[in-house]
């Protein structure tokens, strides 16, 4: 094979392992989404998806129009130059053997991330125009600009700041922008108390929020891996480094931030230890490629602490509601990765950098809170203008109402809620009803039956109600059938008793359980003594628990069978009786 063949073949295989990583980088937008909407109430989910569908979908074409030039044009230090839809010669930045359009599309998958971790932070209180706008602007000018100070080529990679694969640029950038939303935005109604103390209000899905982390994790290997842009000339195993540190870190964060949620709360936080696996992996994106692998463990040990105390502090210190935990697991990270950076660089990576640790370490500081102070400062001018403007935040109504409806005339997101009038089918084509109206003896048949042994009607009739845990119920049900009861109705309720229930925690926030699941079964007896109906459903409920359930007995006048018409206790009776 000639050396043209061998430089053609190089040339392919970086551009190829670039462009899967652009698809994975892409791919996080549905993580994001999944943990957004998993993560708040069922109310906001449409909303949530549509927003972060609308970022990226928005980001795309302003970083086209102008955000690529200003992040790697050659005009300065600070400002990379504006190249109105990117028509200039990027040759010099462009990575050895990626092509142009390659580099272009991983560059612009990582901007538009930036704008998602904002969405978590502001979520459910926020006008869908107004996030929009906000996300435009980031997209267009925030990210590019800090963007090319430190992978463009500007003041901060020349000083020799190191940001792998965006600890800073992507992670700390998006969380101070989001804490500063939310902060602007004030908290969502119910969420604090008269007395200042945050009330807790739980996602609606976790399962889907951890299916998001999942996500997450898995294109983590693209976002972190696919930055070191190459396959070739030693970058295979730079990226089996990266993948290696990466893994670590996010497990030894999920396993620090559960035994600190079991301890700090007596019972593993789900959503906190779920937001642990992408602290751990926000932490170490920094210097994934710098430090080994013990060191990423101690990371991924750090960012835990980070994640739980950081969401703590940020909800019970600021009162600033994120109802993610966005500005923890993005912000206090990023930073928190930023800088252990220089603290845990390994000696061979610093020797191959020409740098002492003292002398790194400062820059890895200095690019943290340059970051954060540009991105605070242009993100609050952004808030003010368009809270003085067009307004910020939802009317409380619409709120209270959830976005989906009033934002997007979204009944739910879920057909099963929906109330059955909104999306009525069309009746079959076998139905007499498209033919014409019919009497309403034959549309609703009633077969009379007379029972072979009459029951006397004036024999006294009684509703027993029975309040159960949901795990006694089949035993509930077992024992009745036995004693001859065969009908009941159940539902499935909320309720408490005179214990007002166990408090319990989510994220740190107590979330007072004083309405727990019960089933209630109804159960109209004419004749089964009451008694026995009682005895039985006592002797079956009973633990010595409080909890165990309650029994209620009253007086029915009358009961109609709709089929027959019968009345009394005729209409209690099963047809095999007559």
């Amino acid at each position: 094979m000639s050396d043209s063949n061998i430089t053609v073949l190089f040339s392919d295989v970086n551009t190829m392992w670039v462009l899967i990583a652009a698809a994975l980088v892409f791919f996080m937008q549905a993580g994001f989404a999944a943990v957004e909407a998993g993560f708040t109430r069922s109310k906001n989910a449409g909303n949530i998806i549509m927003k972060n569908l609308m970022d990226f979908s928005i980001g795309t074409p302003l970083y086209w129009f102008v955000g690529f030039g200003i992040m790697f044009g050659t005009q300065s230090a600070i400002f990379g130059g504006i190249d109105l839809f990117t028509q200039g010669d990027y040759t010099a930045v462009l990575p050895e053997g990626v092509s142009f359009f390659a580099y272009f599309i991983f560059q612009t998958v990582f901007c538009a991330t930036a704008a998602t971790i904002v969405s978590g932070a502001m979520a459910e209180r926020t006008k869908f125009s107004s996030y929009c706008v906000y996300s435009a602007v980031i997209s267009l000018i925030i990210y590019p600009v800090s963007g090319h100070w430190i992978w463009g080529g500007g003041w901060l990679s020349q000083l020799g700041f190191h940001d792998f694969a965006g600890s800073t640029a992507v992670h700390m950038l998006g969380g101070v922008c989001a804490l500063i939303g939310a902060a602007f935005l004030g908290p969502r109604i119910g969420k604090y108390g008269k007395d200042g103390k945050p009330k807790a209000i739980p996602g609606h899905n976790i399962p889907l929020g951890a299916l998001g982390v999942f996500i997450l994790w898995f294109c983590w290997f693209g976002f972190n891996g696919g930055s070191t842009v190459s396959m070739t000339n030693g970058g295979a195993e730079l990226a089996g480094i990266v993948f290696f540190n990466t893994n670590l870190a996010a497990a030894v964060a999920t396993l620090g931030t559960m035994i600190i949620t079991w301890i700090r709360y007596k019972k593993p936080d789900v959503s906190m230890t779920l937001n642990g696996s992408l602290a751990g992996l926000v932490a170490v994106t920094a210097g994934c490629d710098a430090v080994n692998p013990w060191a990423a463990a101690v990371i991924g040990i750090f960012s835990a602490f980070a994640v739980v105390f950081g969401i703590e502090f940020v909800e019970k210190v600021l009162k600033v509601d994120d109802p993610v935990g966005a500005v923890g697991v993005h912000f206090c990270n990023g930073f928190l990765g930023t800088i252990l950076t220089g603290v845990f660089a390994s000696n061979d990576w610093l020797a191959a950098n020409d740098m002492t640790r003292g002398y790194f370490l400062g820059i890895q500081f200095l690019g943290a809170f340059s970051t954060m102070a540009w991105g605070a400062v242009t993100i609050t001018i952004t808030f003010f203008v368009i809270k003085k403007t067009m307004g910020l935040r939802v009317t409380r109504e619409e709120e209270l109402s959830g976005l989906d409806l009033p934002e997007h005339g979204l009944v739910s997101s879920y057909a099963d809620f929906q109330p059955i009038f909104a999306h009525m089918s069309a009746p079959s084509t076998n139905d007499k009803a498209i033919v014409g109206k019919v009497d309403v003896d034959d549309a609703v048949p009633v077969q009379i039956k007379t029972p072979k042994n009459p029951i006397a009607s004036d024999v006294k009739m009684t509703k027993i109600e029975i309040l159960v845990k949901q795990e006694r119920f089949e035993l509930l049900k077992e024992a009745m059938l036995e004693i001859g009861i065969t009908g009941m109705t159940v539902t499935n309720v909320l309720g408490c008793g005179v214990q007002k229930g166990k408090p319990e925690y989510y994220r740190g926030a107590v979330q007072e359980i004083t309405l727990h699941p019960r089933v209630q079964v109804e159960i109209v007896v004419s004749t089964i003594p009451v008694k026995t109906v009682v005895e039985t459903a006592k002797k079956v409920l009973y633990t010595g628990h409080i909890g165990d359930g309650k029994i209620f007995v009253y007086d029915v006048e009358n009961v109609v069978k709709v089929r027959t018409g019968e009345e009394g206790t005729l209409a209690l009776q099963d047809d095999e009786q007559y």
